[in-house]
């Protein structure tokens, strides 16, 4: 298990079941470890889920699908205490979610 904190200060854990399932479902973010911690730790934009998660969004120029944003989408918990859930690239934010958070 590894831990990063969020831009909430919150540590939010990723797990090997977790990671299993993030490469499982999406095989291209096979190798794409640190990019989905650093997602979480220093987003380009945080955006809402529909059930309380949070959508963290960085930009890549080069991903191993091309010119990509990364998405994490994770839960806090607590103040003390999240979780990612999953990982995936995408061309572009959505337009239609909340944004939360945006530097």
């Amino acid at each position: 298990m590894i831990i990063v904190t969020s831009k909430n200060n919150v540590p939010i854990r990723l797990t090997t079941e977790r990671w299993k399932h993030i490469i499982m479902r999406h095989p291209e973010m096979d190798n794409q470890k640190e990019r989905v911690l650093e997602t979480v730790t220093e987003p380009h934009l945080i955006q809402q889920g529909d059930f309380g998660e949070l959508i963290a969004m960085r930009f890549y120029e080069k991903s191993p699908l091309t010119t990509k944003y990364l998405v994490v989408v994770y839960k806090e918990v607590t103040d003390t205490d999240g979780f990612i859930i999953t990982g995936y690239y995408t061309p572009k934010p959505s337009e239609r979610r909340k944004i939360l958070w945006k530097p």
